[in-house]
Parts: C-alpha cells; structure tokens; sequence
C-alpha cells in the first residue's frame, strides 16, 4: 500500500481537469512515441467530445517513481455534481483544480465541500497559468476565503498550492519558475496524499462506487478494497447499507487493476487497489462485498437529491415510428431502469398511465444527455416540460432554491437585474473584478431558471458567463410569469412550401424549411407577441396564366431558428411536448387537433 496512492482531480466545469489527466498519462509512458492521441482522451463518450465536458467519472492509473497513482477524473458541471459525490469513497484525497483567471467558482465550492465532509487532504492546483489576464494572489486568496467560509479543518488552508498548466504539461512549486514537465505535481501527490489505510490480511470489505456493463462479462463493479484481499473465483457477500433485505452471494470471475487506459487482468489486489470486477449480477452502486454474511456493510454516501423532473412517454404523434427502433412503453421503461441502475442521482417512477414514467434529475443538462443517449440508440419517444419537484412540510410548499453567479460586463447589468428580479431571485452581492466584468450573486428559485438562458445569452450577446449550484428548499416564492412567447403551430398535414412560409415568417420566427413534412398541431415557429396562431405552412401558389416581372420568383426566406435540445425543452409549455426520434427532434401540443385544442382553452377560461 505505500506504492499506491488514490486521488481525484475536481474543479468547476472547464477548468482544465481532462486535460491535465492528459498530460499526465502522456509523461507516464503509456503511449508509443508515435502514436496518435486525441486530446481528451478520458471523454470517451460522444457527447462528451462534441460538448468539451466530462459527464461520467473515469478511472486511470500512471506509474512515477515505483508508486502507482490511481486518478479519477470527475464531472465539473453541477448536474452531474452525484458522479462527484460517489467516486470520492474511492481515494484519499483530491487535487482542487482551479482556473487561474476565473478563479472560485459554484462548482469549486459543491466539490471541495463534499471532499471536506470526508475528510480529503487536497492539493490546490492553479491550473491555466501561461493564459493571459490571469489573477494568481486574487484566486488564492478567493480559495483561503472559500476554506474559511465552509469552515475547513486548519490543515486546508495549509494545503500545498501548485502553478500549472495542464494543456502545455507543466507544474511548478512557485509562481514563475519555468517547468517542462509535471514531476513537482507528481512528487507533491507522493508526498502529501496518504497511503491507503487498511488491512490486507484482515476479513474482505470493498465498496462498489461505480458499475459498468460488458456484453461477454456481464456487470462489473468498480470501487476500492477497504480490507482485505480480493481473488478471481473468490465468494462474496453482497450487503448495502440503505437496503437492510439486500443478501446476496456471487463468485468474481474475472478482476482488473487500472493501468493507463486500459484494464490489466489479475489473479488478486489487496487493501487500497481501485479495481473492477465481473461475477456480481445483482450488483448496484453503495454495495458492499463481504467475506461473510456476519460483517456489516460500508456506509455509503447520501447522494443529493433531484430538483427536476420531467414526463418521458412514448410517441403518439403522425410521425410516431418513422424513425426509431424502440417506440413501446416497454423498450422505454427498460432502457430508464438501466440508466438508473449506473446513475445514482437519477429517478424513475411510474405514472397513472401505463405509457408515461416520471423521471427526476438534478437539472436540464443532465436530463438533455439522457434523451439524447437515448435518441442515439435509436429510442423514440417524447418528453414534457421540465418542471421543479416541491416539498410539503408542515401543509407548506417548499421549492428548491439555487445560488446563481454571473460574470457579465457592465452594460449588461441592469439588464440582467431587471429580467431576473422578476423570476423572484434575490440579489446577495455584486462586485467588479480586475478583468472588468461584474460578478451578480444572486438566490431565486430553481423554475425561474426554466427557459432563461437562451434569454440570457440574448441579453448579454453571448459574453456572459452563468452557473448555478443547488443551496435549499424554502417557502414557495409565489407565480413567476411565464414565457413572453407565443407558439406558430402547423394547422394541417403536408409538405411545408416557401410560398407559404414566405407569409408565416411575418407572424414570427421560423423552425423549420421548406421541403419539411409537418403534421397538424405541430410548433413550426414563435410569435413575439405572445400570441398562439394556427398557420397553413403547406398552402402552394394558384396557378394562373398571368406572369408579372419579380413575382413569380422563389421567395427570400430568413435564416430558420434551429433550436437544440436544451433550447427545445426551454421553450415549450406545459400543454406541449418535445418529440424526440434517432433523426428528428419536433415540438407539437399536447392536443394536436386544432378544434379540441380550441375547445380545451375555452373551458379552462
């Protein structure tokens, strides 16, 4: 165990934390000279390359000096703040990456709580350091001030603070001092991160942090031994600690230590060894395996709870299985439970239709991924508005709260005042930092944020910076107004034409292009004014003998509004759907047909 030490690298989003994890597998040796490398090469999802975040955490391991590092490179957006929480259980302390010209920020405060409550000594990394504008005494003074705030143990705020830059691979002790490689940072985790505690001859204890599926081995468990030794053909006991009925035996049949990229076979590892390991059908995140069904289980983190749910249901629209593979209610409720199975922060539940299951989740980004995984695979279905989960306390309802920081320049700020004060938050402090901008604190409710973002990149020409972190459930606030925003809906089945949306484009802003099938009830476009209007997209120009100069020209139509997914689930209403398919994504009312839509509105007025 003194050859191994366990860490995770945390940060807010896009402070550097894959790259860094790059640079460092690149000077361990693992690659050929001449091998070709991708940068990233942790995001192996697709979506975590198209986007340039880490969704998922990913284990590696390099060698320095004979000491086997064991690294976790972990989520920075706060939607998957529960891929954070559950890996820590697997190291014994973390490098705090910290951009060097953003310095502190929501994220940074969410990850370095949760290594607080454990107990994780932590080496602080200023990471961006050869970037320009960058604020080296400010961001280690807002990191001290941090430590303070959250009321950390002395022994942070004598954490070791280290300059580097993770994309041109360098590390220093002291600020300026020219470095070529990482060998101060390697060193600095050798000597400061613990060794594993535990006993290699003691009964087996191993907590399963994360869960993985292989179509030849089945489902496999990645976490770390606590006690113990661990051997390929060994039975364990599988207990959990939030499920006292949870008994279980298994055989591992196959087991893996980390090395670079790869997954190494081995016979058997030992107390402090991050490994995976296939046998364990029945296993699920916050298991323990046991020697013997008499030892008690490893207490498991408590993740944080969802915030926002939606309604997935399957797709009843003209179009419905056009275009996908799996359209049934039972591909739907399936492919959910598997999700939910390796997504701890993740809610599944039935609904009083058959056709339809609730789904929660920490926030819009993290329920985006989901469908589009799900479209990916070649799932079609629909979802509904995402809407907040409230609490009854008392006979009260209480509403999730958010903590929302904006960095934007200052002709943007009355804006952003103004727009926000009316979606109920609160202002709790506003500053002007060296690089200009202003940075707003603000706390409002989780549904005023609903649909804003667009907003806000409108408002501030897409130079503002926003981030949100979840802080508490309080007294609901009251109605928050809704979108400012009508909807252009399609008013009959057919071939969208330019001719007729040469006349629609004047009503609004327009999603789709001629040559689009559209189908009745479907939103083809938004109105400024507020207003819902039925539009016939599909009507083509008389034909007549008469020919006058420049009319009979093809019309010239304004650039389409191509919203993406996000936006999508932004706009619509609680009376319309998002319909999702492997090719197409498509809004559309609830009631598509036009005169029971009607009808439906007048009775509720």
């Amino acid at each position: 165990m003194k050859n191994i030490r366990n860490i995770a690298i945390i940060a807010h989003v896009d402070h550097g934390k894959t790259t860094l994890v790059d640079s460092m597998l690149k000077q361990s040796g693992i690659f050929r000279a001449n091998q070709k490398v991708e940068e990233r090469v942790m995001d192996s999802d697709d979506i975590e390359k198209e986007r340039g975040i880490t969704i998922l955490s990913k284990n590696t391991a390099v060698k320095y000096k004979d000491t086997k590092i064991n690294i976790v490179d972990t989520p920075g957006h706060s939607d998957f703040g529960g891929e954070v929480e559950r890996v820590l259980k697997m190291v014994d302390g973390v490098l705090l990456l910290v951009d060097a010209f953003e310095g502190v920020m929501p994220q940074t405060k969410f990850v370095i709580k949760k290594a607080i409550e454990l107990n994780l000594p932590a080496i602080i990394v200023l990471n961006k350091i050869d970037k320009a504008n960058i604020r080296v005494e400010e961001v280690v003074d807002e990191i001290l001030d941090l430590f303070i705030k959250l009321e950390a143990p002395d022994s942070y705020i004598d954490s070791p603070i280290l300059y580097a830059s993770g994309k041109a691979g360098f590390a220093s002790k002291e600020f300026g001092e020219e470095k070529d490689n990482l060998d101060d940072l390697m060193d600095t985790i050798i000597d400061y991160i613990p060794e594993p505690s535990g006993d290699e001859n003691a009964p087996l204890q191993m907590l399963i942090s994360t869960t993985d599926y292989s179509e030849y081995l089945g489902r496999i468990g990645i976490g770390k031994i606590g006690d113990g030794t661990i051997k390929t053909g060994q039975e364990v006991i599988i207990k959990n600690h939030n499920d006292s009925d949870k008994l279980l035996k298994a055989k591992i049949t196959k087991l893996y230590e980390f090395e670079g990229l790869k997954r190494v076979e081995v016979d058997q590892a030992s107390a402090g060894s991050i490994v995976a390991l296939s046998g364990v059908e029945g296993i699920h995140i916050g298991d323990s395996l046991l020697e013997n069904a008499n030892m008690d289980p490893i207490e498991f983190v408590k993740i944080s709870e969802p915030t926002l749910a939606m309604r997935f249901l399957i797709n009843d629209s003209p179009f419905a299985g056009l275009d996908g593979e799996y359209v049934t209610s039972r591909h739907l409720r399936n492919r959910l439970n598997k999700e939910k199975e390796t997504d701890v922060s993740l809610r599944v539940e039935d609904t009083e239709s058959t056709d339809a299951f609730k789904v929660s989740g920490r926030g819009e980004l993290h329920l985006s991924v989901l469908i589009e995984n799900m479209r990916r695979e070649g799932y079609e279905f629909q979802v509904s508005k995402p809407e907040v989960l409230f609490k009854e306390i008392d006979g009260k309802t209480y509403e999730p709260m958010e903590i929302v920081t904006i960095d934007v320049e200052e002709t943007y700020v009355g804006t952003i005042i103004n727009k926000l004060g009316s979606r109920k938050a609160k202002m709790q402090s506003m500053e002007t930092t060296s690089t200009g901008f202003s940075r707003i604190v603000f706390k409002m409710p989780s549904r005023g944020l609903i649909g804003y973002r667009q907003e806000f990149i409108s408002d501030t020409k897409g130079t503002g910076i926003i981030n949100t972190e979840f802080d508490s459930y309080e007294r609901y606030k009251g109605d928050i107004p809704r979108r400012q925003v009508g909807s252009l809906v399609a008013f009959e089945q057919g071939v969208a034409t330019a001719y007729a949306l040469d006349s629609a484009w004047k009503r609004g802003n327009i999603f789709i292009e001629p040559g689009d099938e559209v189908y009745e009830g479907m939103i083809i476009g938004e109105n400024p004014k507020g207003l819902e209007i039925e539009i016939n997209v599909i009507k083509r120009k008389a034909k007549t003998n008469i020919r006058a100069a420049g009319s009979d020209d093809a019309p010239l139509l304004p650039p389409v509004v191509d919203l993406s997914l996000e936006e999508m689930l932004e706009f619509i209403e609680s009376d319309e759907y998002v319909e999702v398919t492997p090719k197409n994504l498509r809004m559309r009312k609830k009631i598509l047909n036009t005169q029971l839509r009607l009808k439906s509105k007048n009775k509720k007025d």
